[in-house]
């Protein structure tokens, strides 16, 4: 496993009567901007072990700037630190001690080396192994038994004065429910990438103490993330042969699943029957106490009329169900099998993600919406959702987040009277998406905007009107909601200078109260998308009269505008001029403000009500609290609405 900490251990220098050879891995964090981060169908041993976490994924860069994606890559660098082992003949014994540059009094710092410019010694090639010159690559340098740590002294060391007994050490004695989140914070959910063994480094825990390995076990198979299948058989297996594993699984992940890391074909997939409707049925039956299930379009396929029917029916802990982008025809026969289930009253499914399948028919969803009477998630973006399915969803529900983006079966009169009046939502609402593309379908007119606005609670932190028609009347209703919104996606018809009356108060406005009361806004992304390169007037937007540019416009830090707007922004002066930058991934881009030291510390994006993202402009609802990236960060940020 790639080794996950740059901390080397200090190890002392060996005796010169007794040489012995050592190397360390000196990790070094890489990171390079995605470019198509999708696998292909054929990829080269290179790209196999170049750390890439997975496919589609998405990560913050560690730079200030934000809405900066990249991939993280680890390289390892092997440090020979000591000279060869005694077993190895050399043409010369000459060696050189190294002490550290920061500490040169130390003798337990520095590192042996054959003294290269030494008479007779011609470099490591030359070295003789049982009759062959060696040396030339890692697993030559293996074949001189170089270790990875000084071989351990005959003399046991003498015990401490006051040194606790087994099971007593202080680490010990705390609550798991202490000790279980420390430990979780060393566990890699996604591996390095597709094929690496990763927690390789907490096995050593699960030897250490009978606590550390109950606390550890824990923290290894409570969420499981299965990126590729033969990581789900031997998690099957392992749960199979000792089923009390599978009561520790809390949370199985499938976001990351990436079907061509083994296997090029679905031939060659289908034969080695890892991840089949049989062996995921049989999985759900060893987690009986599951409480999220995180799927997606690469594993539709698998998803059968029992898998559902175990999903929905008998694992009654089940929260959180997320099948974003499912929409194959095996997995739409199955949906649309649930209507003959026999159902009970109320389900305790919470967060519900049916994200673009788009082909589910409309009596899954007012079929399933009655029975979520605990409803705080919902996202049924591009789906084929009712206003039958919306207006059946229990008066118990406390919808926090809700996404009906491109939901074309939805009249806007109901939408505002479910927002209006629905006790689900009276008061709870923290995330709401009405967005739509305005070239095939308009959710909201100018009169739909109106009534809307004002009803919307307090609470809210994120709303996207993208697709809707506005006009400059709305900006009055949308000044007291940027004073508690931090995401806003504005729809078409607003001019430039109408835009950024958000900011500042109207100078020619006889109301003087208003601009001595005026109360600043707390915007951190706002969404232009919708406007062409004629409808956004750059250089109204870029002149001193504007405020939104402008350092003063703070805290917002974001601005998304359409993708073909890229490349001219990226060439534009005038946007360096003022402190901003340009940024694109995959189908979208941002114009990004930098970062000055003298502002302090950026502000990192992470907030509760984004359950783990920290990239502004979310297009899909998350279901978990979990890192951002797989096929749930493509959909999220990477893709249109």
């Amino acid at each position: 496993m790639v080794p996950t900490s740059t901390n080397i251990p200090d190890i002392a220098p060996p005796e010169p009567c007794r040489p012995q050879a050592s190397i360390k891995p000196a990790p070094v964090p890489y990171h390079a901007t995605m470019e198509g981060s999708d696998l292909s169908q054929s990829r080269s041993s290179s790209d196999k072990s170049s750390g890439r976490s997975s496919f589609s994924s998405v990560r913050e860069n560690d730079s200030d700037l934000a809405q900066t994606f990249t991939t993280p890559f680890i390289i390892t660098i092997f440090i020979l630190v000591v000279a060869p082992p005694e077993m190895a003949t050399t043409t010369t014994t000459t060696r050189q001690f190294l002490p550290p540059k920061t500490q040169p009094q130390s003798k337990l710092h520095g590192c042996w080396f054959p003294a290269v410019a030494a008479d007779g010694f011609q470099g490591w090639k030359q070295i003789d192994v049982r009759g062959r010159q060696a040396s030339r690559s890692f697993g030559d340098l293996q074949a001189l038994r170089i270790v990875w740590s000084a071989p351990a002294t005959s003399n046991k060391p003498a015990k401490l004065p006051g040194r606790p007994t087994p099971g007593q050490a202080p680490i010990e004695r705390l609550p798991l429910e202490l000790l279980g989140p420390i430990i979780d914070m060393l566990v890699l959910d996604v591996p390095p990438n597709g094929i690496t063994a990763r927690n390789v480094d907490l096995m050593s825990l699960l030897l250490s103490s009978k606590t550390l390995h109950t606390a550890t076990l824990h923290a290894l198979y409570r969420k499981i993330t299965i990126p590729h299948s033969r990581i789900f058989r031997k998690f099957l297996d392992h749960v199979s042969q000792n089923q009390e594993l599978g009561t520790i699984v809390r949370r199985l992940d499938f976001s990351h699943f990436n079907p061509t890391t083994l296997f090029l074909s679905a031939a060659q997939r289908s034969t080695t029957r890892n991840l089949t409707p049989e062996t995921l049925l049989q999985c759900l039956e060893l987690t009986p106490y599951l409480r999220e299930f995180l799927a997606q379009e690469h594993i539709d396929d698998e998803i059968d009329e029992n898998v559902l029917r175990k999903l929905f029916l008998d694992l009654p802990r089940l929260t959180a169900v997320d099948f974003t982008g499912c929409s194959s025809n095996n997995f739409k026969a199955a949906m649309s099998a649930i209507p003959k289930f026999e159902w009970p009253v109320t389900l305790a499914i919470s967060r519900l993600s049916l994200h673009k399948c788009i082909n589910l028919p409309s009596a899954v969803f007012e079929t399933l919406m009655p029975k979520l009477g605990d409803l705080t998630h919902l996202d049924v973006a591009g789906t084929r959702f009712t206003d039958e399915a919306l207006m059946s969803i229990p008066h118990t529900a406390r919808i926090t987040h809700l996404n009906l983006a491109k939901c074309a079966l939805l009249s806007p009169e109901v939408v505002v009277e479910f927002l209006a009046t629905h006790p689900a939502v009276n008061g709870s609402l923290v995330c709401l998406s009405v967005a739509s593309d305005a070239r095939s379908h308009q959710l909201l007119d100018v009169e739909d905007v109106t009534r809307l606005l004002p009803i919307l609670p307090s609470t809210l932190r994120s709303l996207s009107l993208k697709g809707s028609k506005m006009d400059e009347s709305h900006i009055n209703l949308l000044r007291p909601l940027t004073k508690h919104l931090e995401e806003l996606a504005l729809g078409r018809g607003l001019r430039v200078t109408d835009i950024d009356r958000l900011f500042v108060p109207d100078e020619d406005d006889d109301d003087v109260q208003m601009q001595i009361d005026w109360v600043p806004h707390t915007l951190k992304y706002i969404d232009l998308s919708d406007y062409s390169a004629t409808e956004l007037d750059f250089s109204t937007l870029f002149s001193n009269s504007m405020s939104i540019m402008k350092k003063f416009s703070a805290p917002l830090e974001v601005v998304e505008v359409a993708e073909n707007l890229y490349s001219r922004l990226s060439k534009s002066p005038a946007l360096q001029r003022l402190g901003w930058t340009v940024t694109e991934f995959g189908s979208r881009a941002w114009m990004v403000r930098r970062h000055s030291p003298e502002d302090g510390p950026r502000d990192s994006g992470l907030r509760s009500w984004k359950l783990g993202a920290s990239f502004w402009g979310m297009r899909k609802i998350p279901m978990a609290n979990a890192e951002v990236g797989g096929m749930y960060g493509s959909y999220m940020f990477k893709r249109k609405l």
